[in-house]
């Protein structure tokens, strides 16, 4: 098996590491490991799918033109 080195992990997110360690009974290490397995297990995307998904939304809101000058109108009231 492989050895990883962290360094400069910031102490709140080392001390909440540690408190789920302590609560799940494991050590930080194995802690650590599964917070990664969980964080990279997301499913594949299916890409096709998607862009049918997406091209079908965007047919049903019809024809939307926006200008410049509505995107800088909405950037100045406080929407991104």
């Amino acid at each position: 098996m492989a050895t990883i080195t962290l360094k400069n992990i910031p102490d709140a997110l080392y001390t909440r590491l540690r408190s789920k360690a302590e609560e799940h009974r494991r050590s930080i290490n194995r802690e650590a490991i599964v917070c990664l397995e969980t964080a990279l297990a997301g499913q594949p995307v299916d890409v096709e799918s998607l862009l049918a998904h997406v091209r079908e939304v965007r047919n049903s809101l019809g024809t939307v033109f926006l200008t410049d000058r509505d995107l800088k109108r909405a950037r100045h009231e406080g929407r991104p």
